[in-house]
Order: C-alpha cells, then sequence, then structure tokens
C-alpha cells in the first residue's frame, strides 16, 4: 500500500511550540475561575447564600470531572482506533497516570472538605473515588489499560450516589440518570481530547479521517443520551411550572441556563465539523471546529463542576 502524504489539515496537526503552551495554560487558568469565582457570582442578587468553600469545592469537582474525562476518554480514543482498517500502529503517550493522579488528590481533598470530614457519607464516597483513581492509575501503567474501566465506573457510581442523598426524593433514578449523563459526558469530551491526540501521532490521511468519521458517529448518539438525561435530572431538581422562573432567579438556575447555553454552541460547533467531514476536500479539515469544540466542551465540565457546589432552588 502506498503512503500517502501528510495534508496541510494533517501537518497542521502536528505543529508544536511555545505558543501552544502558553495558550493552554491561558485557558486553564480561565477555567479555573469559571468554578472559583462562580458560586458568588451566581447567587448575586438571588437572596441564596453559598457556603465558604464552595468556590474550592467546586473547582475540585472540575478537575476530578476533567481527569475523569481524560481516562475514560483514552479508552474510548483507542476503541476507536483498534476499529480502523490498516490503522497506524503508533499511540499518544498516555496521559491517564497523570490524569489517576490529579483525580485521586481532587477526590480526597473534595472529602477532606465535606461536612464531618471521610467520616461522613459524602467523606467516604469521596474516599472510594480517591482510591478508585488510585487503581485506575496502576492499571494504566499496565500492559493492560483497559482494566481501568473497572475502577473508573466505581467512580462514576460513587459520583452518582453522592449527587443523589437518601434525603431526596427516589434517589436510585437520580443516581441512574447521573450515571448515564456523567459516563456519555466523560466519553464525549475525553473521547474527542483523544481522538485529536491520535491524529497529531498519525500520518495516515485516511486512517485519520476514518477515525474521526467513527468519533463523529458515536459523538451523536452520546450528544442525544447527555441532553436527555441531563433534561431529566433538570426537572426533577426544578419543578416544571417554576422552570423558566428559576432560570433567571436562583443561582442553581443561572448556571444551568449557561451550561445548556455552552452546550449548544459545543453542539454547533460538532455539526459543522461533521459537514466538514463529509464535504470538504480534506476531510481532516474537521479538526479545525473539533480544536474550538473541545475547548467549549472543557467550559461544559468547569460549568458542570460548579453546579454541583450550589444550592438547589428552594434549598439556598
Amino acid at each position: 500500500m502506498a503512503l500517502i502524504r501528510p495534508t496541510e489539515a494533517t501537518e497542521s496537526l502536528r505543529r508544536t511550540g511555545p505558543g501552544r503552551a502558553v495558550a493552554l495554560l491561558v485557558l486553564v487558568g480561565l477555567a479555573a475561575l469559571i468554578p472559583l469565582l462562580g458560586p458568588s457570582v451566581a447567587a448575586h442578587g438571588t437572596g441564596e447564600a453559598t457556603a465558604a468553600d464552595s468556590g474550592v469545592v467546586a473547582l475540585l469537582r472540575t478537575v476530578l470531572f476533567a481527569a475523569l474525562c481524560v481516562q475514560v476518554g483514552e479508552l474510548f480514543a483507542a476503541g476507536l482506533g483498534r476499529g480502523v482498517p490498516a490503522a497506524p500502529a503508533v499511540r499518544p503517550v498516555s496521559w491517564a497516570p497523570y490524569a489517576a493522579v490529579v483525580g485521586f488528590a481532587a477526590a480526597a481533598t473534595a472529602g477532606e472538605l465535606a461536612p464531618h470530614g471521610h467520616g461522613s457519607r459524602g467523606g467516604v464516597l469521596a474516599l472510594l473515588e480517591a482510591v478508585a483513581f488510585a487503581v485506575a492509575g496502576l492499571c494504566a501503567l499496565t500492559r493492560r489499560p483497559n482494566r481501568q474501566v473497572w475502577p473508573l465506573t466505581a467512580v462514576i457510581l460513587a459520583e452518582a450516589l453522592r449527587a443523589h442523598p437518601p434525603t431526596e426524593s427516589a434517589p436510585l433514578i437520580g443516581s441512574g440518570l447521573t450515571v448515564v449523563h456523567l459516563t456519555c459526558s466523560a466519553l464525549w469530551a475525553g473521547g474527542l481530547l483523544n481522538v485529536l491526540r491520535t491524529l497529531r501521532a498519525w500520518d495516515d490521511t485516511r486512517a485519520g479521517t476514518a477515525l474521526l468519521g467513527r468519533y463523529a458517529r458515536a459523538a451523536a448518539v452520546l450528544f442525544a443520551a447527555v441532553t436527555t438525561t441531563g433534561l431529566c435530572s433538570s426537572l426533577r431538581r426544578m419543578p416544571s411550572e417554576a422552570v423558566l422562573d428559576q432560570l433567571t432567579t436562583t443561582a442553581y438556575g443561572r448556571v444551568l441556563l449557561a451550561k445548556v447555553l455552552v452546550v449548544g454552541a459545543v453542539a454547533l460547533l460538532a455539526l459543522r465539523a461533521r459537514t466538514r467531514l463529509r464535504r470538504a476536500p480534506d476531510p481532516l479539515a474537521a479538526c479545525s471546529p473539533a480544536r474550538v469544540e473541545i475547548v467549549a466542551l472543557g467550559v461544559v465540565v468547569a460549568v458542570s463542576g460548579l453546579l454541583t457546589a450550589l444550592p438547589l432552588p428552594g434549598k439556598g
């Protein structure tokens, strides 16, 4: 089989330099401001009270979600890559061990900040998440990194149980919705990140196009699942007859509205990338909107972390 000459789009994926690193650091810093400053900004004028450490808790949740996305997405992208005919054997350097360390630190610290520390229900679940991240990190260093799926599942289950304490109505239904929502969100965001990283490691335009196509088809299903479960979860926490009012008069509603708008923007970017993938002379031109999409998805992760630290409507 003749080698395919890398196109301009492929070459752009391989460019590195200090400018990219600086831009990444700036984006991470700006994203960190969302959970840190978000609680006070969102609650301004609502009459709701937020905890003194709500900004720190929101930041820790954001970091935890980001670490989960990196690890889950790496497994997802690797699985998609194995299904590409004649895919190059080269793979990007794994970020999973580093993400596991970050996730462990975030979960353990969040447990210490929980009411009554690690002795509380929230503290115990946070400790379980920390242990699961540690096990996932060890699995990532073995010859069978796919084993990470089990401890990462434990992280998702623990987070779903933490988000829905037994005191709320039908907590198991809420936890089930959160499991699906969090899993699909991690596959969507983390999968795109690692697909783009894989494309940078490949020189084969045909294989890269096939990988992007496989991801695009899966992302459409994931987006539908994220949207459906997010809507159901929101209606459970915000009565349907008061949703429109609470979207602007409560901190939770305002942040939820912001998340919906950002997710909508992500959907438009994904649609543009898919259109380019189908119609452009060079399908890898879809990488340009995809890179913007991953930045927007990072904002979604930060807003999601912020939501977990805000009082529910009527409970502030």
